[in-house]
């Protein structure tokens, strides 16, 4: 197996529901400074890091409030939770000694900067971890297209997807013992057999710009370096 990254630059989708430790809602600060520990560990390899996070964890405790409300304005809801998430992840990177910025899709001046394209890609040439938030910036689609998008802007070659099981079932790992892992797969396999990797969006965003998805659990310590040196359990989707 390879000892060194086979890639230079990636993007990391975390969910929302990965900050929540064993909370119900809201940000486990233990957990998001392991997630800090091993975007370090991919770092110190060599490998350029740009992470967008979702909004699950915040969203669902008000999400009560969003019966029967316009999606658009639930939508817009669930990207300024995305923004709380970012900040936090932000304080647990650079407590791990990095240096990190928070680029929102919806300009919050006051607390991060707006995202910009070309400033995204010189903070990265510069060493710093890049967090993207508030998804697109518009309603109705989800942080998981946000994230095939932003990989084909930076030019990321991989998407690693950090999720609460190692990789992508034919069924609920959780609910089925018979569930079976794919090894790999095509993004043409996931929408056809709806597999629920990402939506169908994201899946034909990162077909079309060829960015391989690795899916794993991020709730393994390490496990985001592993992947990262095709080590571990995931699924790929090429």
């Amino acid at each position: 197996m390879p000892q060194n990254p086979i890639y230079k630059r990636v993007l990391l989708k975390c969910s929302g529901e990965a900050l929540l430790g064993k909370q119900e809602y809201g940000i486990d600060v233990e957990t998001a400074t392991r997630i800090a520990r091993d975007i370090k560990e991919a770092r110190d390899m060599g490998v350029e890091v740009c992470v967008v996070v979702g909004g699950g964890n915040i969203f669902r405790g008000v999400s009560g409030t969003a019966q029967g409300m316009d999606q658009a304005n639930a939508d817009y809801m669930g990207m300024m939770a995305t923004v709380m998430n970012a900040l936090a992840l932000q304080h647990a990177i650079e407590k791990e000694g990095m240096d990190s910025r928070v680029l929102s899709a919806i300009p919050m001046a006051t607390v991060c900067e707006p995202y910009i394209r070309r400033r995204a890609e010189r903070h990265l040439e510069r060493g710093r971890v890049v967090i993207f938030a508030a998804g697109t910036g518009n309603p109705f689609f989800t942080t998981d297209t946000a994230a095939a998008l932003r990989a084909a802007e930076m030019k990321c070659n991989a998407l690693l997807k950090g999720t609460n099981v190692d990789g992508v079932y034919d069924k609920d790992p959780r609910k089925f013992d018979d569930a079976k892992r794919f090894e790999t797969l095509s993004h043409l396999d996931v929408i056809a057999n709806d597999l629920k990797v990402m939506d169908a969006a994201a899946i034909s965003l990162a077909r079309e710009n060829n960015i391989p998805i690795l899916v794993f659990s991020i709730q393994e310590e390490g496990s985001f370096a592993r992947v990262l040196r095709k080590e571990g359990c995931f699924t790929e989707v090429v």
